[in-house]
């Protein structure tokens, strides 16, 4: 048997050529990992929201470090830079969008035709031209709708039930939300019918919102309104706080996140749209295409009734509006 020797500069290109490949297998995963781009208008990296997403994708068997990386923007209400974001989004070359806000999906379908686009809240998908249809959305959005412009009228009929004396409403809303005309009009075609007149207020910056809303207590509005959006939803417990000052009860969307109240929330469970969101994103990694998979709408609602607001204001709620409620806060 021969036996060969291994010179210095062989033994040395072996050695170095072993590590190269240790290296390069345990750079593997990494680059098999997967970025997701979350551009949100008002949810941070560390909020529930947040939260509820990263449940769905571990309930899904990703882990985040080893399979997936999460890149995350908050809006916090402000529509000046959703724009940016997405850019920088696709700079960073993610392999899917999620995105929280009508803003947020129009920019993102206008920046890209390629990458895949998971909407976790917007307002009326068909309606902002987002998609084709719920049932074959086309193109590269899919998701979920938060019915926004379906909910506002049984908004104001939960509002007229829990106040049956209540005749004139007041809303305010954003005029940069592209789904509020849609709304408005909806409200205004509900209202004869409940025995309501409603008016409306723009208003789309923080000294508008509080002139808008210390007007009112010159008005003979009984009830305020607020159209969800994130600029609202930002602004959120200054709006309640001013309600509160006017003694007008305020009927929300979703239910209020800090420790001032609304009479009144009523809206799609926004953690579970989230959660739901994470199921999107697993399929379209497994490789679903975008435009075959159907919009979903909410399976669970949240309507909160606040008796402690309801006192302040010396208003009793009917037991009819009581037992409809999935949370009533004593």
């Amino acid at each position: 048997m021969n036996r060969t020797t291994l010179t210095a500069p062989v033994a040395l290109a072996m050695l170095v050529a072993l590590a190269w490949g240790t290296a390069e297998s345990r750079a593997q995963p990494e680059t098999s990992m997967r970025r997701i781009g979350v551009v949100a208008m008002t949810a941070g990296a560390q909020s529930a929201h947040a939260t509820a997403f990263r449940q769905g994708l571990r309930d899904a068997g990703y882990a985040e470090g080893r399979d997936i990386s999460i890149d995350w923007w908050d809006g916090q209400g402000d529509y000046n830079h959703v724009s940016e974001a997405i850019a920088g989004m696709l700079a960073r070359k993610v392999d899917v969008i999620v995105v929280s806000g009508t803003a947020a999906a129009l920019a993102a379908r206008r920046a890209t035709s390629s990458i895949p686009i998971v909407m976790a809240l917007v307002a009326d998908p068909v309606g902002s031209g987002l998609v084709e249809s719920l049932a074959r959305p086309g193109g590269n959005v899919t998701g979920l709708s938060a019915m926004v412009a379906e909910l506002a009228p049984k908004r104001l009929q939960l509002l007229k039930e829990a106040i049956p004396n209540a005749t004139r409403v007041t809303g305010i809303y954003n005029p940069n939300a592209p789904y509020n005309r849609k709304v408005i009009s909806l409200l205004r075609t509900a209202a004869p019918g409940l025995g309501v007149e409603v008016s409306f207020i723009p208003t789309n910056s923080v000294e508008a919102l509080r002139a808008a809303l210390l007007g009112l207590r010159q008005s003979k509005a009984d009830a305020l309104m607020v159209l969800d959006d994130a600029f609202m939803a930002e602004h959120e417990e200054t709006i309640l706080r001013l309600a509160s000052g006017v003694r007008l009860p305020a009927v929300l969307g979703p239910k209020p996140r800090g420790a001032q109240g609304a009479l009144i929330s009523y809206a799609p469970d926004y953690l579970d749209q989230f959660r739901r969101a994470a199921g999107y994103v697993d399929k379209i990694l497994k490789g679903a295409l975008p435009a075959n998979l159907p919009i979903e709408q909410p399976t669970r609602f949240e309507l909160v009734i606040n008796l402690k607001i309801a006192r302040t204001l010396g208003l009793t709620i009917p037991q009819s509006v009581l037992l409809q409620a999935s949370e009533v806060i004593e």
